[in-house]
């Protein structure tokens, strides 16, 4: 089995492409003391055959330059069409992933040397996240036939606009009497809830109880996260073979998701009665919606196909 250079300790973000690295190679780490200030960052540092990867999942500001300067590639989670810096000869798009539960994998691969190079507490906070997180879990297709949704989220402090698609989601779920459900906004901890108050809800999820009601759910709303960057949600409905109600996306993606075809694709919030009418009285569009993301997800989305398509476009 091949060997590959792990040149950092990434944070938690990372894990899905660890994951995938240690399925179709041998790991092994070798910190390099150019990228220490990139430890417990969101982003991973690897060598292959004398070839440097980046795989930065970092929110899209910008790319590194001092990294994209000495890399071979420099993959990129959320590629923003508008921004210049991604527009970068060296800069690919990554496919949808989330962030899984490799606590086995992480002390293995880095061991003591968590406490050498990012320190107890951090590593103690690391260790907790990934306890946390589902285990990666490719999930057998099934048809939805309930009438339950669930969607729970955070009120955003400088994103409105993705704060008002969700509460527009959470209010005409309430208010639909064809649906189950259950979630809504959690309260913020300095108590600006922005006059989303009706949205409220008084229960927080743990990742491992999100995942498992997510994926019950008849219908999910992905959009835009913080600065454009796509949802970690997304990969995992996707996984799920979930119906996915999604706003334009703000990234580029390796191959698009296409309307009608992986998911519904609408431009604002008055369009949601016509997605829900259709979604219940048409049994096969659901399905058809619901299998097609399914499909694109286990075509291109896996841990081990996105490894593939990193090692073929280094």
């Amino acid at each position: 089995m091949e060997t590959i250079y792990i040149l950092n300790i990434p944070n938690f973000y990372t894990s899905y492409y660890l994951f995938g690295l240690n399925q179709s190679y041998k790991l092994k780490f070798k910190m390099d003391n150019r990228f220490i200030r990139y430890n417990n960052k969101p982003v991973l540092i690897f060598e292959i055959q004398n070839k440097l990867v980046i795989i930065d999942n970092d929110d899209p500001v910008k790319v590194r330059q001092e990294l994209y300067d000495v890399c071979t590639t420099y993959f990129v989670t959320n590629k923003l069409f508008d921004n210049k810096s991604f527009g970068q000869d060296k800069v690919k798009p990554l496919f949808p992933h989330y962030p899984v539960n490799i606590v086995k994998l992480y002390l293995g691969l880095y061991n003591f040397k968590l406490l050498k190079y990012i320190g107890f507490k951090p590593t103690l906070k690391q260790l907790y996240t990934l306890i946390r997180r589902p285990n990666y879990k490719n999930y057998s297709y099934q048809k939805h036939v309930s009438n339950f949704v669930f969607f729970s989220s955070n009120i955003w402090k400088k994103e409105s606009e993705a704060n008002f698609i969700r509460a527009q989601f959470i209010s005409f779920c309430k208010a639909d009497s064809r649906i189950v459900f259950e979630g809504g906004f959690v309260p913020r901890s300095d108590g600006n809830n922005q006059g989303f108050d009706n949205e409220l809800n008084a229960r927080k999820y743990n990742p491992k109880t999100f995942s498992k009601l997510s994926a019950n759910s008849k219908i999910v709303l992905n959009n835009s996260a913080v600065c454009g960057a796509v949802s970690w949600r997304l990969a995992e409905y996707l996984n799920q073979g979930l119906f996915v109600l999604s706003f334009p996306f703000k990234i580029d993606l390796p191959i698009k998701l296409e309307n009608n075809q992986n998911m519904c694709f609408v431009n604002n919030t008055d369009e949601f009665p016509d997605v829900f009418d259709r979604v219940f009285n048409d049994s096969k569009y659901h399905a058809d919606i619901s299998e097609g993301g399914k499909r694109y997800f286990s075509e291109y989305c896996t841990p081990k196909a996105q490894i593939n398509y990193i090692i073929k476009n280094i």
